[in-house]
């Protein structure tokens, strides 16, 4: 079977964090750090096909707030997706318009995102069984002094953390379940440490 690896992404528009220069008492606050940010509650924030993000389970699959995806990916493939923050907020602080991403960096590279995929599905073999086929992976945004060689991220101290995937990232644990072709556990653990956090 084929491994698939595919992160969430979404795109929204429309501004929401603005100041109102006009007020001297409202300024001030947000100078000390009490500037409000958009939320998906606002209404306010969208798809990239226009549709309103919407608290809960939306008909894509996606629930924003909750930083999880539950859903048909494609025909037969079903994935539940759950992420954090750095990898996409459910707000959007910035004024851009768009659900924040690696808050507080200019990329993913040490922003300490993280993204977990399990896909599962079901096909039919050679000799004509129906078989289960489960996939479980971790992603994590690479730190900031990873160094990539050949394919493969390592720490600061040369220690492996893991395959490289949509080049500022790298996979630290894939477990693989297919009974027919007798493959089960894990597939692929980090040398540097399989958890999310830390990072």
């Amino acid at each position: 079977m084929r491994k698939l690896f595919l992160a969430a992404s979404v795109l929204v528009f429309l501004a929401g964090c603005q100041k109102n220069m006009d007020d001297p008492l409202q300024d001030e606050a947000m100078l000390k750090g009490a500037e409000k940010c958009t939320t998906i509650q606002s209404g306010l924030i969208y798809t990239k096909s226009g549709e309103v993000i919407e608290p809960g389970f939306m008909e894509n699959g996606y629930n924003y707030q909750a930083h999880l995806y539950n859903g048909e990916w494609e025909p037969d493939w079903q994935l539940v997706m759950k992420w954090n923050d750095a990898w996409l907020s459910n707000e959007d602080c910035d004024g851009d318009g768009l659900l924040d991403r690696h808050k507080g960096f200019d990329t993913y590279i040490g922003s300490g995102a993280w993204c977990t995929n399990h896909w599962t599905t079901t096909y039919v073999n050679d000799a004509g069984e129906e078989c289960m086929y489960d996939e479980f992976t971790k992603i994590i945004a690479v730190p900031e002094d990873a160094t990539l060689v050949d394919g493969i991220w390592y720490n600061n101290k040369g220690v492996e953390i893991g395959p490289e995937i949509w080049n500022q990232f790298a996979i630290i644990q894939e477990i693989i379940n297919d009974p027919c072709e007798g493959v089960e556990g894990v597939s692929y653990k980090s040398p540097d440490h399989p958890g999310l956090g830390n990072w």
